[in-house]
């Protein structure tokens, strides 16, 4: 069964769907999106937070990374684990390596897929959404906004801060017409996706 946990920032929830202790739970942490940022504390904050909670962390660069050197690279963990970042660098660089192409497969074998802030809208349908909280100039060689289709709705993380108010307002009414299903997740929020039922905690 396909187990997902979607969040902005909080990640205390990863245990409701481990099997295993935490020191047994072996980490794929993708820190791409954090790229084009010259500082990715919150790439930082989330790997640290999952060392602290004793998981064996194993970093995975999705840049310059072939489809074959992926499967390889994940091909033994439980965990894989999408940091946050500018979402469409990210979906450049997973498009480019394959990995939209690896990690469907992996989680019907039940490997939990964990996306922080742009690793949960890379989750959905299309990241088409995130334009007016990203720059997509970041990406130049992507050709299309298509997520992983994990999920079928698309997460806005980080609502209800206040830097970001006017930009979800202009988004929501953009989209008011159903065309894609737009879930407003806060900084205290997680998902929590299992087979196709989702709650939000």
């Amino acid at each position: 069964m396909k187990k997902l946990l979607l969040t902005s920032k909080k990640l205390d929830k990863l245990s409701d769907l481990i099997t295993n202790s935490p020191e047994n739970v072996k980490v794929a942490f993708i820190p791409t999106a954090g790229d084009p940022y010259e500082n990715k504390w919150f790439v930082d904050e989330d790997r640290e937070k999952l060392k602290k909670a004793g998981f064996q962390l194993t970093d995975v660069d999705l840049k310059n990374t072939t489809k074959d050197e992926l499967i390889n690279a994940l091909a033994d963990m439980d965990v894989v684990f999408v940091a946050g970042g500018n979402t469409f660098y990210l979906l450049e660089k997973v498009k480019e390596s394959g990995f939209d192409k690896v990690i469907l497969p992996l989680t019907e074998k039940g490997v939990i897929y964990v996306g922080s802030s742009a690793g949960a809208i890379l989750a959905g349908p299309s990241i088409e959404p995130a334009k007016d909280l990203d720059d997509p100039s970041k990406a130049p060689n992507l050709k299309s906004y298509e997520g992983l289709g994990l999920v079928d709705f698309v997460i806005l993380p980080h609502y209800g801060k206040e830097k970001y108010k006017e930009k979800y307002l202009k988004i929501i009414d953009e989209y008011k017409d159903g065309q894609l299903k737009l879930v407003l997740l806060g900084d205290d929020q997680s998902i929590i996706v299992k087979g196709d039922a989702y709650e939000i905690l």
